[in-house]
């Protein structure tokens, strides 16, 4: 089965109505909700009331553009995206003095979405995959049994080989505890049919999880398609709720 996931909905005006636009046209299948951010509210009303399925998409190294949003979260969600934009190995490293305020950064994010939304979010995944940052791993900070995104897949060659085994280590931590896809790609790594068609052949015997951003032109363009349509039409599509 293939899910297409959209992230990023609530994060602006322009992001929310790319996804939705998709998800009227049945280009996607799920989607991942920012919380605390400038249409994060508007963006509540248009799932609920398409009926959109709705996961929690972390939010660890942006800054809250909300207007609500209490004055101790702001303060230690600053501190830790200051960490994690610090370097690109940042997600590597471990903050003891941070510990703390991942999870408050998560338990209020967690406790905003269900506010917004009146239930517990479909599935969790990352602004920038920070989700699966060494401080949010080593804590076990993520519920036990969540459906939770998986790292990248990459094929023999297309990373390091120690690129591939500190990602399949972190998959292995994660399936201990949570339900996972089987492949997770990017949809813009992925737009030509023939690499699609890598994607679809895989879904057919497999889960796996297709990310896509629809407020960039070129994907929301390749999820509009005809071809992009006729390609999906071959696999079973299915949201998070199917894992």
């Amino acid at each position: 089965m293939l899910i297409v996931n959209a992230d990023d909905l609530g994060r602006l005006r322009t992001v929310t109505d790319a996804v939705a636009a998709c998800y009227a046209q049945k280009r996607i299948t799920s989607t991942s909700v920012m919380v605390f951010m400038e249409d994060s509210e508007r963006a509540a009303e248009l799932a609920l009331s398409s009926g959109m399925d709705v996961g929690l998409h972390i939010n660890l190294s942006e800054r809250f553009s909300g207007k609500s949003v209490p004055s101790r979260l702001r303060d230690g969600h600053d501190q830790i995206c200051r960490f994690l934009t610090a370097s690109k190995y940042a997600l590597l490293l471990y903050h003891p003095m941070l510990a703390e305020k991942f999870r408050y950064a998560f338990e209020a994010q967690c406790a905003e979405f269900q506010r917004l939304y009146g239930r517990s979010p479909s599935h969790f995944d990352g602004h920038q995959h920070m989700h699966l940052a060494s401080n949010m791993l080593i804590h076990r900070v993520l519920p036990a049994g969540a459906r939770v995104r998986r790292s990248f897949s990459f094929r023999p060659g297309e990373k390091s080989f120690l690129n591939r085994w500190y990602r399949s280590g972190v998959d292995r931590s994660l399936a201990r505890r949570h339900r996972l896809t089987d492949y997770f790609f990017a949809l813009s790594q992925h737009l030509t049919l023939d690499r699609l068609d890598k994607v679809i052949t895989l879904a057919k015997e497999a889960k796996v999880e297709l990310m896509t951003h629809p407020h960039s032109k070129p994907e929301y363009d390749f999820l509009m398609s005809d071809a992009y349509r006729e390609a999906v039409s071959r696999v079973q599509l299915a949201s998070h709720e199917a894992l």
